[in-house]
């Protein structure tokens, strides 16, 4: 036929297909039915003038033979009847999950990876093409399928598909069609929509059979096309999402580049470069994301590329290009680079608190700022951005950076606190009338708000949960604040994030919205609501019925950890007794063989004894062995006692252990019975607290209570006063003192020179020869004068 009549004839094999579900009750000739019960698309179709032997024989197989028949062909010598063959196997499983079980269990996997092979892999034509098309519809969210491909081991038959040259130039049109299809064809395995145990299962194959080690030379490759370099990092990022073991081996991938260069840092500079293609740079931020999803290990390690300790100056970091990102000209690079930082500090306490150490230089003669502050800086510096639309790229980056960074870390909290421009400029944004591009970021900075009052730790007093809460109610309004918190739910875009963790944007300025974050969201909106709305009396109150609450949930903690300790007893006190029980038995048995043993001798020894009275010599009996006869007889006596003995005690031994396990198992009765008392009187104590929490909210006396509390307050203001003063007074006398013995020793110091210059002057008259008599002589000369006049004295006596 000429090229025009075979089209034809497929056109008309598509058109049977589709409406196979009309048709796949037909019976074969002979039956009862005819053609006239046919649908009338079969019948047009079989009284076409173009109707050609190889569709008729599709028909037949498919309406009389069954599916089994119609994947024989697939084997067929003849191209045109196979091809002919995939193209209706293309149509009968798209959508139809029993007909893609019935064509995977008839070895079609096996067939059409063969046919890839045969027609060149990637290189192939349309033919391959053909086949890659029916793989995906049956591998396409049929997870029996998928497990039937894994368990065949087809993904180490993958591999060879993927294995390129060192020169990628000049990629025809076809095999760029074919090598995405192959790159469809991974993800399908391991897309994030499959269970998290299939999806493991499939990451761990790849990794073994050297599949994810061939996807990551093609990243690495040069002369690639962009669409199948996109396509491949978002194959990659699939392949090592969640896999401790897939992500420690892309985090060792480098790039051919002198000097080598990890391929995160590689893939980074594409992300923050305005000039590379959009869906490039979306990739590459899905690759970055899946690289830290659960990875903790990841995580610090690029948070270590900030710190001050770990910065190496003569290389560029993945740290160093996220913050170039973030401070960018370009707002698609403040998000990108925002939303890659977040997710350093996704569910990890432990880097949230390291990224507070990271400074920034920020101008030459300036100090530097922590990037926690500098972020907080560009977000109310955000009025000076030239085009609205970055305006609100950017601002919504940064807040889901800082949401992300403090939720959960109090001290991260307290250090946003800390700066006294924040909280001002978050209230200024919310309170303020702005126009509907601006309502996401009023949401966000509510939320942000929010997790400052529902994570503090109230550390500092001017900003403590309550202060902030009689802000918000002064300066916003409770109902006004919870009104802009639910415009980020609201937003158009925010459902188109949380489908699936894949950035799938059709412009950049659509871009504000991350899948993880949107799952914060949904986690602290309920949360902040009520943390908002709630009354100072309500949190104490609610918090001294936790605390009651969670004194008696460890009583019957305490109660619970003794009954499984009496349990346990009790059950190593049964093992006891089985174990006796089953010695006993074992003695038993062997007493009532020796008693076969004694019963035996004691007839040998009767029929000895019998033959002895009649003939001391008989059978050659001599009298020596007669008395080793009575000796084996006297020790077999002695074992029989012996053992009767041991066989006594074991019985006194387990009686008295089941007497003990009757007495333990009553006692444990008695206390579990009592133990359920307590625990119903400690019901009946809570039922009753939460009973009078209730009256003490609708109690008339709440405000004699408030105001007696006032007085108490007043008076212990009072008393503070009255120490403080005499705190100032022991502060005065201590300073009198202090300069009282400076006084002193100003006197000391003086006389100290004194006594030296006398001295200096001593020195001088004797060097010029006068007579100077020094202390020691005027000392000596007073002793002797009154020595000269006691012995005048004594005389005059005499």
């Amino acid at each position: 036929h000429s090229t025009s009549v075979h089209q034809i004839e497929l056109n008309r094999l598509k058109r049977f297909a589709c409406g196979y579900e009309n048709i796949r009750h037909f019976s074969p000739p002979g039956s009862n039915q005819n053609v006239a019960n046919l649908s009338p698309l079969l019948c047009s179709a079989l009284t076409g003038p173009h109707l050609c032997y190889s569709f008729i024989l599709f028909l037949f197989c498919c309406c009389v033979l069954g599916v089994s028949r119609l994947m024989d062909l697939l084997a067929d010598s003849r191209e045109v009847i196979r091809n002919d063959g995939l193209l209706l196997l293309q149509q009968l499983t798209k959508g139809n999950t029993a007909i893609q079980k019935i064509v995977a269990f008839e070895n079609a996997f096996e067939r059409l990876l063969e046919i890839i092979t045969e027609e060149g892999s990637s290189d192939g034509g349309i033919v391959v093409e053909d086949c890659l098309l029916l793989l995906l519809n049956l591998l396409k969210n049929n997870s029996s399928n998928q497990n039937f491909f894994k368990e065949g081991s087809y993904i180490q038959k993958m591999k060879s598909w993927f294995e390129v040259g060192d020169d990628n130039s000049g990629w025809s049109a076809q095999k760029v069609t074919n090598l995405h299809l192959m790159l469809q064809l991974v993800r399908v395995m391991v897309s994030p929509v499959n269970a998290p145990g299939a999806t493991a299962s499939c990451q761990k194959a790849m990794f073994q059979c050297g599949l994810l080690q061939q996807l990551c030379t093609i990243l690495m490759a040069t002369g690639v096309p962009a669409d199948i370099l996109t396509e491949t990092i978002n194959t990659v990022s699939e392949v090592i999402r969640g896999s401790e073991v897939n992500q420690d081996y892309f985090a060792s991938v480098n790039a051919p580049s002198n000097p080598p260069r990890p391929a995160i840092v590689v893939l980074l500079m594409s992300m923050v470069n305005e000039r590379q293609p959009f869906v490039l740079r979306c990739a590459v931020l899905y690759c970055f994301q899946c690289f830290l999803y659960k990875n903790q290990k990841g995580q610090g390690e690029i948070v270590a590329t900030l710190l001050p300790s770990t910065i190496d100056a003569s290389s560029v970091s993945a740290g160093q290009l996220l913050c170039g990102g973030l401070f960018s000209a370009d707002s698609l690079s403040n998000w990108c680079a925002a939303v890659a930082l977040a997710h350093a500090l996704q569910d990890n306490l432990t880097q949230k608190e390291q990224l507070l150490r990271v400074q920034l230089a920020t101008s030459l003669g300036k100090p530097p700022v922590s990037l926690l502050q500098q972020c907080t800086n560009i977000l109310s510096q955000g009025d000076k951005l030239e085009r609205r639309g970055s305006r609100v790229q950017t601002k919504v980056g940064l807040l889901m950076l800082l949401c992300t960074w403090i939720s959960n870390c109090p001290i991260a909290v307290m250090h946003f606190l800390h700066n006294q421009d924040n909280v001002p400029f978050l209230t200024g944004q919310i309170s303020e009338n702005l126009g509907e591009d601006e309502r996401l970021v009023q949401g966000l900075c509510a939320l942000l708000l929010g997790i400052c009052i529902y994570y503090n730790d109230n550390s500092l007093e001017n900003y403590t949960k309550e202060k902030l809460k009689q802000l918000i109610e002064k300066r916003i309004g409770k109902e006004n604040f919870v009104e802009k918190l639910g415009f980020i739910t609201k937003h158009e875009l925010y459902s188109r994030a949380a489908q699936k963790p894949q950035p799938a944007f059709s412009a950049p300025e659509h871009m504000l919205f991350d899948h993880e974050f949107t799952k914060l969201i949904k986690e602290l909106e309920g949360m902040i609501t009520k943390a908002v709305l709630k009354s100072s009396e309500d949190e104490k109150k609610e918090e001294e019925v936790k605390k009651t609450l969670e004194q008696h949930d460890s009583i019957i903690t305490q109660y619970k950890e003794l009954i499984r300790e009496q349990d346990c007893q009790i059950t190593e006190l049964k093992e006891q007794v089985a174990s006796l029980s089953s010695q006993s038995e074992t003695l038993q048995n062997t007493v009532t063989q020796q008693f076969s043993q004694i019963q035996q001798h004691r007839d040998q020894y009767n029929i000895l004894k019998l033959k002895l009275g009649k003939d001391s010599h008989v059978n050659g009996l001599q009298p020596e062995e007669r008395s080793q006869l009575r000796e084996q007889l006297e020790e077999l006596q002695r074992q029989n006692q012996l053992l009767q003995t041991q066989l006594t005690d074991r019985d006194s031994l387990i009686t008295s252990l089941v007497r003990e396990c009757v007495c333990v198992s009553g006692v444990c009765l008695q206390e579990v019975e009592l133990l359920r008392a307590q625990l119903q009187s400690q019901s009946a104590e809570i039922t009753e607290l939460q009973r009078e929490k209730q009256e003490l909210l609708r109690a008339p006396d709440v405000q004699a209570l408030l105001e007696r509390k006032e007085v108490m307050e007043k008076e212990l203001a009072s008393a503070s006063s009255t120490a403080a003063v005499m705190q100032t007074e022991k502060n005065q006398l201590q300073q009198e003192l202090q300069e009282s013995k400076k006084e002193q020793d100003d006197l000391l110091m003086l006389l100290a020179d004194q006594d030296q210059k006398i001295l200096s002057l001593k020195h001088r008259l004797k060097g010029l020869g006068e007579t100077i008599e020094d202390e020691d002589d005027l000392d000596a000369r007073d002793q002797s004068d009154d020595d000269d006049d006691d012995d005048d004295e004594e005389e005059c006596d005499e």
